[in-house]
C-alpha cells in the first residue's frame, strides 16, 4: 500500500506508520513459541498429575478426611518458601503493569504441587490459576534470562498468561483473548496479540502432543435468537451477575475474616480443610469436591440436577480458596455456572444444553471481568451456535456485577458503563482508598486488607 499523502487544503500533515520489520515479527514468533512450549510442558505435567490424583481419590474416598492435614502441609510450605508467590494471579497481573515486580520461578513448581495435593484430598479448586501462574513465572524466567525489560517483558508475561490458559483448557483462541483482556478491565492489551497468540497455540499443541486429552463438552444445538428469548437472557444475565457477586464477596470477605482470626497460614489452611470435610459430611455426597466435571456434563442433559447445586459448590469453593489452598476458580465456576444455567433453563423455558453452556461461560466471564474471552471459549468448547446467546448474557452479567472481581490486582481506567476515564489505571483493590494511599501500599498477598475488601464490595454508582 502506498503511504498516505496530504491533499490540498488538508491542514494535517501526512503520517506514515512504520512497517513491522521481518526481524521484529520473527522475534515475537520465537519468543512466543518459547513461552508456549514452557507453558505447554508445565500444563501437561500438571494435567496428567491432576488426572491421576483425582482418579486415586475417587478410588479411595477416605482420603478426604486427610484434607485438613494436607492443608497444614501446604500452608506450612507456602509460609516457609512461598511468601513471595502466595499472591498468585494477582502477583502476575501486578507484574504485567510494573516492570520491577519480578515473578519468582519457584511459583511454578509450588503451585503445581500444591494444587495437585489440594485435589488429591478433595479441595474444591480449579486449574486456571495454576496454569496462569506457571505460564507467567516460566515466561518471566525466560525474560530474565534474555535480559528483556519494559514493554517487551510485559507483553511476554501476557503471552505466558495466554499460553497457560490456552494449554490447560485446550482453547488457544480464548487463551489469547484472556491474556489480553484480564490485565485491565475495559481495555485489550493488543500490543501482546502476536506473542500471546503464538504462545497459546504452541502451548495447546505441546500439551496435546504430550498425551493430554481435554474434557469433551456437548455441542449446543442451534436456537434462533428472538425478542422473547433476548428478554429471558436479560433475566438470566442478571441472575448470573448476582451469583458472581455472591462468589466474589464471600471469597474475599471470608479470606479477610480468616486472616484476622487465624494469622498463621498453616493453621488457616488446616481450618479450611476441616470446614470442607464438615461440608462434605453435611451434604452427604462427594459431587462438590475437586473439579466436579461429571456434574458439569450432567447439567447439559439432566433436568434432575438439584436446583441448589450451584450454591453448594459456591460455598465449597469459597471456603477452599479463602483458606489458602492453591488452585484456580475457572472449573468450579464452570460447575456453578452450568448448574445455575440448568436451574434457570428449566424455569425460563430455555433448552438445558444451551442454558448450561451459557451459564458455564458467562459466570466466569463476569467474575473475572473477561466477558469476551469466555464468549470465545464457549464457541471453542461448545460450538458456534452458542455465540450470540453467550455474548448477550456475558456482557449483561459483566456490567451488572459492578466494579469487583476475583482478581483485586486488575487495573481499571473508568466505569464499566462509560464516561470519562481516569488519568491512570488503578487496581480494583484501591478503588475506595484515598488518592494518597494508591500507588503501591497494598500488601504482597494481592488483596487481603480492608482496602481490598472494600474494593470487592464496590458496586456501580
Amino acid at each position: 500500500m502506498d503511504p498516505p499523502t496530504s491533499t490540498p487544503g488538508d491542514p494535517s500533515p501526512a503520517v506514515t506508520l512504520p512497517r513491522a520489520p521481518v526481524r521484529t515479527v520473527g522475534q515475537w514468533v520465537l519468543l512466543g513459541a518459547l513461552v508456549g512450549i514452557a507453558a505447554g510442558v508445565a500444563s501437561a505435567v500438571f494435567l496428567l498429575s491432576l488426572e491421576r490424583a483425582t482418579a486415586f481419590r475417587l478410588r479411595h474416598g477416605a482420603l478426604v478426611w486427610a484434607l485438613p492435614l494436607a492443608g497444614l502441609v501446604i500452608g506450612a510450605a507456602y509460609d516457609r518458601w512461598g511468601r513471595s508467590v502466595r499472591a498468585g494471579n494477582n502477583l502476575v497481573i501486578d507484574a504485567v503493569h510494573a516492570d520491577g515486580a519480578r515473578i519468582p520461578l519457584r511459583m511454578a513448581p509450588m503451585v503445581l504441587v500444591g494444587t495437585v495435593l489440594t485435589h488429591l484430598f478433595g479441595g474444591s479448586a480449579g486449574r486456571e490459576g495454576t496454569a496462569v501462574q506457571m505460564g507467567a513465572s516460566l515466561a518471566d524466567a525466560i525474560v530474565q534470562r534474555l535480559g528483556l525489560r519494559g514493554p517487551l517483558r510485559q507483553q511476554l508475561l501476557a503471552a505466558g498468561i495466554a499460553g497457560g490458559f490456552g494449554a490447560v483448557f485446550g482453547t488457544p483462541v480464548a487463551g489469547t483473548v484472556f491474556g489480553m483482556e484480564v490485565v485491565c478491565i475495559g481495555q485489550m492489551e493488543y500490543d501482546a496479540l502476536l506473542p500471546a497468540l503464538v504462545a497459546a497455540v504452541v502451548g495447546d499443541l505441546t500439551t496435546r502432543r504430550l498425551g493430554v486429552v481435554h474434557t469433551v463438552y456437548p455441542r449446543v444445538a442451534a436456537v434462533p435468537l428472538t425478542v422473547g428469548l433476548a428478554g429471558r437472557w436479560l433475566l438470566f444475565g442478571l441472575a448470573v451477575a448476582a451469583v458472581a457477586v455472591a462468589f466474589v464477596e464471600l471469597t474475599h470477605r471470608l479470606k479477610a475474616l480468616m486472616e484476622r482470626a487465624i494469622p498463621a497460614a498453616p493453621l488457616r489452611t488446616l481450618a479450611g480443610g476441616a470446614a470442607v470435610v464438615a461440608l462434605w459430611r453435611l451434604v452427604g455426597t462427594g459431587d462438590y469436591l475437586g473439579l466436579g466435571v461429571p456434574t458439569i456434563l450432567r447439567a447439559f442433559r439432566d433436568s434432575s440436577v438439584p436446583w441448589y447445586a450451584f450454591a453448594t459448590k459456591l460455598v465449597f469453593t469459597s471456603v477452599t480458596l479463602a483458606s489458602g489452598f492453591p488452585g484456580g476458580e475457572v472449573t468450579p465456576l464452570f460447575f456453578i455456572g452450568a448448574t445455575l444455567g440448568n436451574t434457570l433453563g428449566r424455569g425460563l423455558g430455555i433448552p438445558l444444553d444451551l442454558a448450561a453452556g451459557v451459564g458455564l461461560a458467562a459466570l466466569f466471564g463476569a467474575a473475572a471481568n473477561t466477558p469476551f474471552a469466555l464468549s470465545v471459549m464457549a464457541v471453542e468448547i461448545l460450538g458456534g451456535n452458542v455465540f450470540p446467546h453467550v455474548v448477550i448474557v456475558a456482557v449483561v452479567a459483566y456490567l451488572a456485577s459492578g466494579h469487583r472481581g476475583i482478581y483485586p490486582a486488575q487495573r481499571i481506567l473508568g466505569s464499566k458503563w462509560g464516561g470519562a476515564r481516569r488519568q491512570g489505571a488503578i487496581p480494583l483493590r484501591d478503588l475506595d482508598r484515598p488518592p494518597a494511599g494508591t500507588g503501591g501500599d497494598h500488601p504482597a498477598d494481592g488483596g487481603s486488607t480492608a482496602g481490598s475488601s472494600r474494593a470487592s464490595r464496590r458496586s456501580e454508582a
